[in-house]
């Protein structure tokens, strides 16, 4: 789902950094008071959590892959708009270090899996789960379905935005210049991986956590369920909310994420619409390339707007493997850490210019749904 550099037209590219911009200043906006308290670990620990669970790649038959986001649990513990942030964070990372998505295609891909994904995801969540207890199990339900749908929305965009290409930017001669498949190949292509098997990985994750929070921290649960009162013994046993030693449990569960990181290496192929430039001319990769969409046969090279564009950058530790390390697991590892590392970094400097810019906003109480 992490759209490369080459496969959107600029005006595509333009027109989704346009339309991800207003979000992203709302969610500036209505952030802004979580960057100055001790809540920013919280944001940190759900941003790397999604970065490090979109290392683990699934194996869809046809012989590509498919991952979870990571973005309905965020944006149901942190609310939409910190959960915009935090994911568009870690698809900045991911882009500029390790070329996981492009820097030209980095509007459409946080529009669709930080924008639309927490959007839904919220939206579903708090429509199912409605004024039931904290603690309910109506609670993991709505959180499953809603990081479900989260996903397959996210999809949709993303197969919508790479199908519409070939109908609207073509040579001279009628080729396609960036993606080359239309939307009756795209979208089906990637929406089955994303309906069965990494929406499934989305829905256990969020359900999952979600249970595990209900029994650890319920409090953290009321973020996204303002004027849902807990149980007292519920109300006694729930722990603190704020500071670095207040994730510490989640935060181990993101270290353990990244010892487990290598397993999403065992997923042979790449997701469709990943492929490389030299792919295209690559016997083996070019089966794949075809077997993954409806056998139809890609162009004998790469179209010559996704050549030209896939240039632009290079990222310094391409495919999470950076070159002075011989072991591809442990540069897995190492880059898990490094860009957790990098996502810890950015918002310790984020709440540092807000404290400068408006050091009124400190004593103001804090609010992820709110401004």
């Amino acid at each position: 789902m992490h759209i490369p550099d080459g496969y959107l037209s600029p005006a595509t590219c333009a027109a989704l950094y346009g339309g991800a911009a207003p979000f992203w200043y709302l969610a500036l906006r209505r952030t802004r008071k979580l960057l100055l308290t001790r809540l920013v670990p919280m944001i940190s620990v759900f941003a790397a959590f999604s970065f490090v669970l979109m290392m683990f790649n699934i194996p869809i038959p046809g012989g590509t892959t498919a991952h979870p986001l990571g973005v309905g649990i965020a944006s149901i513990a942190l609310g939409p708009w910190a959960s915009i942030l935090a994911i568009s964070t870690a698809l900045f990372i991911q882009a500029i270090f390790f070329g996981d998505g492009g820097v030209t295609a980095l509007g459409a891909n946080c529009f669709n899996m930080a924008i639309v994904g927490s959007l839904v995801a919220w939206l579903v969540y708090r429509a199912l789960a409605g004024r039931s207890a904290i603690t309910s199990s109506r609670r993991v339900v709505a959180a499953a379905l809603g990081g479900y749908l989260a996903i397959n929305g996210a999809a949709l965009c993303a197969a919508i935005e790479l199908g519409m290409q070939p109908h609207f930017f073509k040579s001279a001669t009628g080729a396609p210049l960036y993606a080359p498949y239309p939307l009756g190949i795209a979208i089906p292509a990637i929406m089955i991986g994303h309906l069965t098997f990494a929406g499934l990985a989305e829905l256990v994750v969020t359900g999952g956590v979600v249970a595990y929070l209900q029994r650890a921290n319920p409090a953290l649960l009321r973020f996204t369920a303002p004027g849902i009162q807990m149980p007292r013994a519920d109300a006694r046993q729930a722990a603190p909310i704020m500071g670095w030693r207040a994730a510490r449990p989640l935060w181990t569960a993101v270290g353990l994420l990244m010892v487990l990181a290598p397993l999403g290496l065992l997923a042979a192929g790449k997701a469709w619409g990943e492929w490389g430039v030299h792919d295209f001319a690559d016997p083996a990769a070019r089966q794949q390339i075809a077997r993954s969409s409806r056998n139809a046969v890609p162009p004998v090279a790469a179209p010559s707007g996704l050549e030209r564009l896939a240039r632009v950058w290079t990222a310094p530790f391409p495919g999470y493997s950076p070159s002075f390390v011989r072991s591809q697991a442990f540069g897995y590892i190492l880059s898990a850490l490094f860009g957790t590392g990098m996502i810890i970094l950015l918002f310790i400097l984020a709440g540092g210019i807000a404290q400068k810019l408006r050091p009124g906003l400190a004593r103001a109480p804090a609010n992820t749904e709110g401004g």
